[in-house]
């Protein structure tokens, strides 16, 4: 049985009195959830062993300047998804994505926050440097009306492990936040709910900025 991703709850409003902003992973819920997706696909010790390999290959490659993401962080990535997401079927992830659905941990006062600012007639976004193939399933109890994440590309029905689009974290994220404000403004009021110090380019673009900060 196939396994379709979701089509996030957009909630027609009136009018929109601004626009509230949430990164997910450390913000929403605890922790990263890449290594959560990538160890319902290959396992936890087989993603804990391409996770530290990983690291060693992108210290390599950025040590003879030839590192394929823009900076460190974002080469462990990209040689972390090309090695385990490749070729993997759609369906397999969507499967893998409704599985790792049940294990979230939220974080109660920002899924609050998000609840109140959707009862107040806003606009709300996430946006997260989490992958488009799994975000949907996690967003589906929730009422968001965009969702910006890091794109995976997908050929034949199967994930190739390159990114379809910039890592969406950090000065990304920042950009893609504004781009979306000059997209679909005017916004209103804006508030961004993100963690320190990743999030702050973002948070730097809009009225009111919360730190999160889960124990």
């Amino acid at each position: 049985m196939r396994t379709e991703a979701p089509t996030l709850d957009r909630p027609a409003v009136e009018q929109h009195p601004g626009v509230a902003f949430f990164d997910f992973d450390g913000t929403l819920v605890h922790g990263d959830t890449l290594p959560m997706f990538i160890a319902e696909v290959i396992g936890r010790r087989r993603t804990r062993l391409a996770f530290a390999d990983a690291i060693r290959s992108a210290g390599h490659r950025h040590l003879r300047g030839r590192g394929p993401g823009v900076d460190f962080r974002g080469s462990i990535k990209e040689i972390l998804l090309k090695r385990t997401l490749r070729g993997l079927p759609l369906a397999d992830a969507h499967a893998a994505a409704e599985r790792m659905s049940a294990k979230l941990r939220w974080h109660p006062p920002t899924v609050q926050a998000l609840r109140e600012h959707r009862r107040a007639g806003r606009r709300v976004v996430v946006a997260t440097g989490a992958l488009d193939v799994y975000m949907p399933f996690l967003l589906r109890e929730e009422a968001v009306d965009d969702l910006l994440a890091t794109g995976m590309e997908v050929q034949d029905g199967r994930l190739t492990g390159r990114l379809a689009t910039g890592n969406c974290v950090r000065i990304d994220k920042a950009d893609r936040v504004r781009a979306w404000l000059a997209a679909n403004g005017p916004a209103g009021e804006t508030w961004g709910y993100g963690n320190r110090p990743s999030d702050l380019p973002m948070l730097a673009l809009l009225d009111r900025k919360i730190v999160v900060r889960i124990p």
